[in-house]
């Protein structure tokens, strides 16, 4: 562990204010090889890191959540990703005993009747199996943008994520959805099929829908509760 682990985060901080996502990226995977790992929803931005990881360092760890709720389209994008970049995306899966007990005591569909059961299934289902994938790990990488959400614009390219004990390594934090999808397209990175259907953002199936002309793009997932600044634990913790 890093004596003062926030003063280098300053220091990254002012270090990388202008530097572009594939030098954040060859400097944080050279730092840290082996004690690093790209932590991603195979979203668009996620989809755009990986390609730059590969054509960095191919043998960096990748890893994705499932949650056991996902969409079928998500689960064939994992598939043609690995094939794409060959590549092997761990899959970490929650606590089946964790999950049973909690839909035994609160219905399958329980995150629809309050905050509370909601956060709960997030929490089992998703930042528990985090939690277990970044055991070891010296930093993890991510593809927060700042405008996502209101919360996330207060993001940095570098942080120090105090509930895992290690670096957060944002480098999209600056880039506009434009440019990720100019990215994409101009590298045909494979990406999920659903954004062309209207899901800018893309979590657990019961959990998003489309999204109509004109709103947040974050308006998508969990569109019952009124909190325009939703969360599912894994960043800005509240």
């Amino acid at each position: 562990m890093l004596n003062n682990p926030k003063n280098l985060v300053e220091r990254y901080t002012e270090q990388f204010s202008k530097a572009s996502a594939e030098e954040i990226l060859s400097f944080f995977l050279q730092q840290h090889r082996g004690k690093i790992v790209q932590a991603t929803s195979m979203g668009a931005e996620d989809q755009a890191i990986t390609h730059m990881i590969c054509l960095i360092d191919r043998n960096t760890r990748f890893i994705t959540l499932d949650t056991g709720r996902l969409f079928q389209e998500t689960y064939d994008l994992i598939s043609r990703t690995n094939t794409h970049f060959n590549i092997n995306i761990e899959i970490f899966f929650p606590d089946h005993e964790k999950v049973e007990k909690m839909v035994r005591e609160r219905g399958i569909n329980l995150f629809y009747e309050s905050i509370e059961n909601r956060k709960l299934c997030c929490g089992i289902r998703k930042n528990e199996p985090l939690q277990r994938a970044l055991q070891g790990m010296d930093a993890w990488i991510c593809g927060l943008r700042k405008d996502q959400t209101v919360a996330r614009f207060y993001n940095k390219v570098v942080e120090w994520d105090e509930q895992h004990g290690l670096f957060k390594v944002n480098p999209l934090i600056n880039w506009t959805e434009k440019q990720v999808w100019n990215y994409i397209h101009e590298n045909n990175i494979p990406y999920n099929i659903l954004h062309d259907k209207g899901f800018p953002s893309i979590g657990c199936q019961p959990c998003t829908r489309a999204i109509m002309p004109g709103e947040d793009m974050r308006a998508g997932r969990w569109w019952w509760e009124e909190d325009a600044n939703k969360e599912c634990g894994l960043h800005n913790q509240t």
